[in-house]
This record gives structure tokens, sequence and C-alpha cells, in this order.
């Protein structure tokens, strides 16, 4: 019985503080207050961002005390304010603690964290923390890695060169101010600093000593230092990574400036001015730099002194002036994995058309340049390969087939010709973009893609391309991204495309496509995923069901999986891919944008479609573009569009669409650009900043249309003018033949008007009737025409 009661008082602190078992197993010497005190915690936030294990399983406690020593949260588990008052701030044992990557928005740095005096680890980046760091920060004596960065704190620079342990700090990203103080450089141990994007100055004094310096990495894009940092860095021999792209110093940089540091491994001077005769063959910088970015550096010639640095690995000279020909030894330095020359005037490459074959090459850039010739042979080892708007000329070089590694091919916007490669089957366990747009291929599409394809991204829009869509596509279950736009190709709708389960882009606009896209039966065309579908200017036929646009994708507001802004492809840790495309938009015409991961856009223009615009349309709430102009489409504008919430371009004009504009469309707040020009529309345009803005062009050719935009009012006097006109001319005819036939008795009948004048003028009145140049009056004929344009608008 004894034994039943000591079990008791247990059970009841674990039924009170733990909602169940597995929230336990994590906290293992953990004691029970303290296991309460987690818990407090966590109720001060909302915590339904984040599995409750995950929580629990972040938790380490000393075994002897049972005092809590660590707490990491899991990303994305709070979201609140963090006050000052927090049980987060009761936890005085911690060692550990990792806040990082949650949502405390709008919460200020509590000085509660100071009183936190044996922690040798805070991790607070990514919350959206706001305001000034506390001083009290500096109490923690035994402090060894800060993260603050990627926050939004203010002020002046952190008094946490009075924390001596110090060996990592990163304050990145943030909106402090002011100049750093120079013997935050000389910390003892501080081996990491990381400053980039603030606002921050060079330090008022330059210590030329170093000697008790420890720093290897110093990361400080961004900033507006002007000159003096440099003079200060140039002391620190143990710098193995420097990063100082960005900055403002207004003179060109002399890279014989770092030729004291040694170890240098990686440099980045990209977005400054570098001062041309440094970059000779005689230039004095370090050889061992495995990384070198000189993007966007204003150098005309290609840097000479690189020949030299046998253990490069990464170099970066994009965006600059370099003229003529990338010289041959450059592929020859043994360890060169990635190069970049993007947006140059290269013409060629010096060599033989092989010169890249045996380089130990991965990565190789060489869009926006002007390269003649045929492509070159890439190499053995590559896995992207882009060579995009230049001058290449010939066929694909069929050697790309054999190259095992390779992810993406971009060879767009050349003057290729001849077929697509069928050999690209090869490739199936590596290609995942294939972008040939805009050259001169012929041939049709091959059936290269078997079963189990990693393809994800297929463009090869504005070629000669004929024949049909491959069926083989059905293998490709990874598939994004397809577009065919701007060729020649003769085919039914794809419909067997939606089997894939992850398709959200196609695009067939301006080929020969014809048929109808709706399916016997008047099934809703059911693609998962798909948010883009461009067929315009082909020769699609019928009209669609009214049940058309259930189950698109587009009427889910739901947020991308991956978080990503662009669609592309994120996966390797080298380049990044972003899918760009063609975008008729609000009017305009748009070439290669980004595509938006967000956007939701549907183009049937150009085409002969008939019957109704079907009411399912409006279902598709995250649907920004629209447009079904040029078309047969007849019966009203859908009432259902007043739905699409998130629409900002909407364009019906070319079709005949009768009956009036739903005044709902009036209510789209996001809606900046409408055309419903040349279709048989009455009445009045609805009022409101989405249509008051809109050009007259926009409503032209619907004789039915009155109001702004348009010049003519809605209460402009009838056409009845002209008949009073033509009476009145009609009577003075008359009146003439009486002149000429009754000349001689004139006299007489105005003797006997008089008379009758005289005596008996209302008589005369109601024979005769008022005077007929009486106008009538503007006021009554704008009430009988203001009433009657309410009224029909209350039935339409």
């Amino acid at each position: 019985m004894s034994g039943l009661n000591l079990l008791f008082p247990f059970l009841s602190l674990f039924v009170i503080f733990t909602p169940n078992f597995t929230l336990v197993a994590g906290l293992s010497g953990c004691g029970p207050h303290h296991i309460q005190a987690l818990v407090q915690f966590k109720n001060e936030f909302d915590y339904s961002g984040c599995n409750q294990t995950d929580y629990f399983n972040g938790v380490m406690c000393d075994n002897i005390t049972g005092e809590v020593t660590k707490l990491q949260l899991p990303s994305g588990c709070f979201t609140g304010v963090l006050k000052t008052n927090s049980s987060l701030f009761g936890f005085n044992h911690l060692r550990y603690l990792n806040l990082s990557y949650n949502k405390f928005t709008s919460s200020s740095l509590s000085s509660g964290f100071g009183s936190l005096n044996k922690l040798e680890v805070l991790s607070l980046s990514s919350n959206g923390f706001i305001g000034q760091v506390p001083s009290s920060l500096s109490n923690l004596s035994r402090l060894t890695e800060l993260y603050l960065d990627h926050n939004e704190l203010t002020g002046g620079f952190p008094l946490v060169q009075n924390i001596t342990s110090l060996s990592i700090l990163n304050l990145s990203l943030n909106h402090f101010s002011g100049a750093i103080p120079s013997s935050l450089l000389t910390m003892p141990f501080l081996s990491y600093l990381n400053l980039d994007e603030n606002h921050l100055t060079d330090p008022v004094e330059v210590r030329s000593s170093s000697t008790s310096s420890r720093l290897e990495t110093l990361h400080l894009r961004k900033n507006p230092f002007e000159g003096k940092i440099l003079d200060l860095i140039s002391n620190f021999t143990t710098l193995k990574y420097l990063g100082l792209s960005f900055q403002n110093i207004s003179y060109p940089i002399n890279l014989n400036f770092f030729s004291s540091l040694k170890s240098l491994l990686r440099l980045d001077l990209s977005g400054n001015s570098v001062l041309e005769t440094s970059i000779s063959s005689d230039s004095d910088v370090p050889r061992n730099i495995e990384k070198l970015l000189l993007s966007s550096c204003d150098i005309s010639k290609f840097p000479e002194f690189v020949r030299s640095l046998d253990r490069l690995e990464h170099i970066d000279i994009s965006n600059n002036k370099i003229k003529g020909k990338v010289p041959e030894w450059l592929w020859n330095l043994p360890h060169l994995i990635r190069a970049n020359l993007v947006n140059n005037a290269f013409t060629h490459l010096e060599g033989s058309n092989d010169v890249l074959t045996n380089s130990s090459l991965r990565i190789l850039d060489l869009a926006l340049n002007h390269f003649e010739g045929p492509v070159p042979t890439p190499p053995l080892s590559i896995n992207l390969f882009s060579a995009w708007n230049n001058s290449f000329t010939g066929n694909i070089p069929l050697s790309v087939c054999n190259r095992s590694s390779l992810v993406i091919l971009d060879l767009s916007y050349n003057n290729l010709s001849g077929p697509i490669p069928r050999c690209l089957s090869n490739l199936k366990d590596s290609l995942v973009v294939v972008n040939l747009r805009k050259n001169n291929l012929e041939g049709s599409i091959p059936d290269m893609l078997y079963n189990g394809s990693l393809l994800r991204t297929l463009d090869v829009g504005y070629n000669q391309l004929t024949g049909k869509l491959p069926r083989s596509l059905l293998n490709c279950s990874s598939l994004r991204f397809v577009s065919v736009d701007n060729n020649k190709i003769k085919d039914t709708f794809p419909f067997w495309l939606k089997a894939l389960p992850g398709l959200q882009v196609l695009t067939l606009r301006s080929n020969k496509f014809y048929g109808p896209i709706s399916l016997p039966a008047e099934v809703p065309l059911a693609f998962p995923k798909l948010r883009i579908l461009e067929i315009s200017d082909n020769n699609f036929t019928g009209s669609l069901p009214s049940n058309y646009f259930v189950n698109w994708k587009a009427s889910s507001l739901e947020t991308n999986d991956d978080g990503r802004i662009y669609m592309g492809d994120y996966n390797n840790a080298y380049y990044i891919y972003e899918d760009t495309m063609d975008l008729q938009y609000k009017g305009l015409f748009m070439e290669q944008g980004k595509v938006l991961t967000s956007y939701a856009t549907i183009d049937f223009s150009g085409n002969r479609f008939e019957g109704q615009i079907p009411e399912s349309i409006g279902l598709l709430k995250a649907l920004i573009a629209l447009n079904l102009s040029n078309n047969g489409f007849t019966g009203h504008i859908p009432l259902s569009l007043e739905n699409v919430t998130e629409l900002e371009s909407l364009d019906l004009s070319g079709n005949k669409l009768s009956g009036t504009i739903p005044k709902g469309l009036a209510r789209l707040s996001f809606l900046a650009y409408i055309s419903v020009a040349h279709n048989q529309l009455i009445g009045e345009i609805p009022q409101g900043p989405q249509f008051s803005g809109q050009a007259e062009t926009s409503f032209e050719g619907n004789a039915g249309l009155c109001g702004l935009p348009l010049q003519g009012s809605c209460f402009a006097p009838p056409p009845t003018q002209q008949f009073e006109e033509e009476d009145e001319e009609e009577g003075v005819l008359n009146w003439k033949a009486v002149v000429i036939g009754y000349g001689p008795g004139l006299l007489f009948g105005l003797v006997i008007a008089h008379v009758i004048a005289s005596y008996m003028p209302k008589w005369f009145v109601k024979i005769v009737g008022p005077d007929k140049h009486k106008e009538a009056d503007p006021a009554s004929l704008f009430d009988s025409l203001d009433s009657r344009w309410d009224s029909s608008s209350n039935h339409m």
C-alpha cells in the first residue's frame, strides 16, 4: 500500500505536466518542476506549427541536478511575442539556447537574456526581433557563440567586444549602424565574424597590431565602408575567408593589398572597382586561393594572375567588360570545378572545339556573351552547361549525350539548327532541365524520355519544330514545366498529360493544335497541380462545359511546399536554376520573366471557342490572369468572376458577349487591367477605381455601353431632335405652297386670325399647339433617363 502511495504523486506529475508518454521519453534527467516550466514556456506561444514531441526532443537536462542545460526549438515551432517576464529566463542553468527560425515578430530582445549567465551558445537567428541589443548581453562572460543574424535589430554596434571568450559572432542582415570598434577585430578568441548587410562604417581608430587575433573568417558584404577597414584587414594574416563585396570604397582596390594574407583561401570583391594593373600576371595575390569572386568589378581584361592559382576551384568574373577570347590555360587549372563568365563580351574559346573535354569543370556558365561558331564539346564531368544568349551555330553536339552527370543543359537564345538529339535519352538518370528555346531547331521532339526519367523542365519554344507532342513525356513523373510555344506542332489537346502528378506549367501558344479541349463526357479537365495553361493562337474549337474548371489547382490559395518565390531547381548546393517564360499580363508582353510559384494564369485567346464561359471559372480563387479574348464566346459575363478574388488581369475582348458588365467586378480589389472591347455589351460600366483607371479602348466596340471611361454619358438626350427638325422643314414647305396658291386671300386670313386670337386664345392654343421652337427641359430628360437605366440594371 505504501508503494502505491509513493507512486501516485509521480503519476500525478506525469498527467499534469506531460500531454503524453512520448513527450516524457525525451526528458530523461529533467526534474518534475523543470518539466512544468518547459510546458509553461511552450504555452506562452502559438505552437501549432510544430510537433510537440520535437519540442521536447530539443531539451537536455543535467543527470544529477535535473536542471535544464540545453533548449533547442524546432524551426517554425513558436509564434508570438517573447515577453520580458517569460518563464524562459528562469532556466538560469542553460548552457545552450537555440530559438532560431521561429516567429517572435515585433518582439524586442529582452534584457532577461543577460541573466542566463552560464550560456555558452546563444542562437536567435531569423526570428524577427526588433529594437536594440540590451547591454545586459555583455554579462554573458562564458559565451563562445552568438548568432543574432536575419533580424530587424537596430542601433549602434552591440557591446559584445567585452565578451572576450567569443569565437563566433554573426550579426548579419540587420540594421546596425555606426562605426565598428577596432577592438572587435582583435578579440583574442574570435575566429568567425559576419557583419554582412548592415549600415556599419569604418572604425574610428585603426590599430596596426594583430598579434593576438585568431580571425579566420570575415564577412563585411554590403556595408558603407570607405577604405579604412582595408588597412585593418591587411594585418590579419590568419584570415582564410574574406568577403568585401559591394562596399562604398571610392577608389579601385589594388589586389596586391592582400599579399600579406598568405593563408587566404576565399576572396570576394564583387561589386567593387578593381585596379586593372593589379590583375596582371605579376600580381602578388596569395597563391592558395580556392575561390575568387570578381563579379561586377569593372574590369575589361582577363585577370592573368589567375594562371598561377593552382588550387583554384571556383572563379566568378561575371558582369564585367572582358572582350575577346577566353585563354586556353584556364581550363588546365587542375582543381577548377566552377567557372562563371556570364555577361561579358567574349567571342571565342582559345584552342580547338574540344578544349574543354578534359577539364575538371562541373559547372560552366557562358551565358550572355558573344560566342560564335559551334558549341564546344562540354567537359566529361559536367553537371551544368549553360551557354544561353550567345551566337552559337550548327547542331547540338552529340557529345552531350555521353555526359552522364549532366543535370542542366541550357543552350537557349542561340542560332542552333538541326534536330534535337534523340540520344539525350541516355541521360534519363541525370538530366533535370533541357532549355533549347529560341533557336532554329527542326524536326519533331523525339521520343527520348524513358520510364524513370528525372526531367523536370522542358522548354523548346520558338523553334521550327513539327509533328506531335511525344507521348513519352508520360514517363517523366517529375515533370513540372513544359513549354513548346511558337513552333509548328500539329496535334490535338494533350489530355493525357493530366496523368503527370506534378505538372504546373503547360504552354502550347502559337502552334497548330486543333480540336476541342474538353472531353466528350463533359467531365472536368482535372490536372492535379496545373497553375499556368497557355494555349493561345491555335485552332482549338468547341465549347467548354459548365464544370470545366472544377478541381483545378488555381482554385486553391495553398502556398508552395518548399517556400520558394520562383519555380526552379534548388536541389543542388552549387547552383540554382529558375524557370522563365513569356508572360502576357495586364495587356503587356513580357519576355522571359521568372515564374512566381504563386502565379496562376489561363490564356485561351486567339482560338475558335464558342458557347458560354463556364460559371465554374469562379472557383479559381487564386487565378491572377485570365485571357479569353478573340474567340466566339457568347452569353453573359459569368457573375461568378467576382469570386476570383486574386484576379489582377482580365481580357474578354473580341468575343460575342452580351448583357451588362457584372457590378461585382468592381469589388475585385487587385484588378488592375480589364478589357471587354468589341463585344455586344450594354448598360453602364461599373464605377470604381478598378474601372475608372482603364483606357477607353478597353470598352470600345460595344454600341450599348456607356459611362466612364467612355466619353459618351449614359445620360445624354435621346436622338429626337432630328425628327423635330424634319417636321419643321416640312411645315415650312407647306406654308410656301399655301402662299403660292392662295396669295390673294392672305390679307383676309390675317385679319380673321387677329380677331380669333383676340377673343378665344385658349381655343387657339388647343388647336395650333404650343410653340414648336420651345426646347425641352434638360433636367426632366436626365431624370427620365436615369430612372430608366436604374430599373433596367436592376433586372439584368
